[in-house]
């Protein structure tokens, strides 16, 4: 132990408490979406635009608060971030519409963890060596994969028996606890002047990705096809200008916010590659399945966490347990297992769902998908920092957890509106077929049940129709739905096919086991 005051792992529990309170957030709103749709009065849609620009807010702004705690020093910028995601929970758990949910949740929360995230790694680095810091990094990791494992059931239990808001109110007394003990975190120099933030290239960067994400989530609206493709092509061309700034400020001898000479190194290239195509695929999955479990078999969200609980175990104990498979196998051909065990989890999931669909068709196919996403998640994260020389592996670190977040949003995003697409033109196409239903028009039955799909089936549809045709269209919506997620797995199998042909492409390497090399 290098310092920290007398209790030796003091500074291990406030960064465990810091890392917990960050990873457990998103999956908590995915089981609680019917509880936030009613007792918020919004839609799936909207829902789903909140949990996409929260892990927004931190890809765009990861990179910059990595640069904040040199120019505040490590301990000052980690509490402000702190209070400033305090704020956020406070507010959230008060949310009266969504609009504050997402002031409170995506942008306060998200703007506290970007000062946050950076500094944890950085405390314990300072604070440990040797064998204690070794030790201090296997619970950081622990710790964020037993949050991510056990937020579903930990959410669903909150959400069923008390209220979703509790989840933030427990979020806001670790808060209160961080700051308490927060006397026994040391303080760094500051190593930066305020005139060398690069100010310029973070709204670049924010904007470029906004668009880019905004524009995936209006797809699912035809009508907004023209915006869209504006959307989307400024948002690449914003990219464009930022990557072209951040060259220009480098060869002024100015800090960049990322030195973009690292995206020369192959292995780099592709291990994000990798990275950014598991996020995808997790976090669409954690968006879709509590979105037809909840909607098409009526299950809460308790249950919805039980369900998901097999998975996310297999995702915790290969998670951990994959670094020491990796002493007798190539992390490489760990990765490529771990890939193709999750294209294998995806491809058993895309022919299940349907209106009698159970819990006893999910749990196989799930778990042998969390079992890959477990392994990837081992490995890639090494694998991709080992390819990177010592004097960028900030830099590189900086720049992976930002395109993670960035996968998380995306994830959210396209595999979300590949489900609101389905279900919309399903259900189009099935009223067009029975267009006698009930005498209502076909255009008034059609929206009347997309919308009713939108609230997540919740009260009854904006239609006058007596209970035997309510029946049959709740049928329909659910038939919708489960076509839905057929396309939706497809997608997700397809998308761990192209990271593992980028996974056959890395150099076969021994796992790196520098501490600077964790994140």
């Amino acid at each position: 132990m290098k310092s920290g005051g007398n209790f030796k792992w003091g500074v291990l529990i406030v960064i465990c408490m810091a890392v917990f309170i960050m990873v457990i957030d998103t999956t908590i709103m995915n089981v609680s979406i019917t509880a936030l749709v009613q007792d918020l009065n919004t839609t799936v849609p909207v829902i789903q635009a909140i949990i996409a620009i929260y892990a927004l807010v931190m890809a765009s702004f990861m990179l910059i608060g990595g640069k904040l705690q040199d120019v505040l020093g490590r301990k000052k910028a980690f509490l402000i971030g702190v209070a400033i995601y305090g704020i956020g929970t406070f507010t959230a758990s008060m949310s009266w519409n969504a609009t504050s949910l997402l002031i409170g949740w995506a942008i306060f929360e998200g703007l506290g963890a970007i000062l946050m995230m950076p500094a944890t790694t950085t405390f314990l680095t300072s604070t440990y060596s040797g064998k204690d810091l070794a030790f201090s990094f296997g619970m950081w990791g622990g710790i964020g994969a037993a949050g991510a494992a056990f937020g579903p059931i930990l959410g669903g239990y909150l959400t069923t028996f008390y209220s979703w808001r509790w989840a933030f109110r427990i979020e806001l007394v670790i808060v209160i606890l961080i700051l308490i003990l927060s006397y026994l975190l040391t303080e760094s120099r500051p190593t930066l002047k305020w005139h060398d933030l690069d100010v310029i290239g973070t709204l670049l960067s924010f904007s470029g990705l906004f668009a880019i994400v905004m524009g995936i989530l209006l797809m699912r609206n035809y009508e907004l096809w023209q915006y869209i493709s504006t959307l989307i092509g400024g948002g690449l061309l914003i990219m464009g200008i930022f990557f072209l700034w951040q060259k220009r400020r480098k060869n002024k001898g100015r800090v960049p916010l990322v030195d973009i000479s690292i995206f020369r190194n192959r292995s780099f290239v592709l291990g994000n590659t990798i990275g950014i195509v598991q996020n995808i695929a997790f976090a669409g999955f954690l968006f879709i399945i509590p979105v037809f479990y909840q909607q098409v078999t009526g299950i809460s969200a308790f249950e919805t966490g039980i369900l998901l609980l097999p998975m996310s175990i297999a995702v915790f104990i290969f998670s951990l347990g994959g670094a020491r498979l990796s002493t007798f196998i190539s992390p490489k051909h760990l990765l490529i297992t771990g890939l193709i065990l999750g294209m294998a989890g995806s491809f058993m999931l895309r022919g299940i769902f349907g209106i009698e669909t159970g819990s006893t068709e999910f749990i196989p196919g799930s778990i042998v998908f969390g079992i890959g996403l477990g392994i990837i998640l081992s490995q890639v994260t090494n694998l991709t920092l080992s390819a990177v020389p010592d004097e960028h592996s900030t830099d590189a670190a900086g720049v992976l957890n930002t395109l993670r977040q960035l996968g998380t949003s995306l994830g959210t995003a396209i595999i979300g509106v590949i489900l609101l697409i389905f279900i919309y033109t399903g259900i189009a196409d099935e009223v067009e077929q029975q267009a006698t239903i009930s005498g209502i028009p076909a255009e008034q039955l059609t929206t009347g049940l997309q919308g009713w799909v939108n609230k997540m089936q919740t009260g009854s549809p904006d239609l006058i129709v007596p209970d035997t045709v309510l029946a049959q269209l709740a049928e329909i919506a659910d038939s919708a739905i489960s076509a839905g997620m057929l396309h939706c797995f497809d997608v997700i199998t397809f998308s761990l096919g192209i990271a593992l042909i980028a996974a056959l492409f890395l150099p076969r390497k021994a796992l790196q086991s520098e501490p600077e090399k964790q994140t």
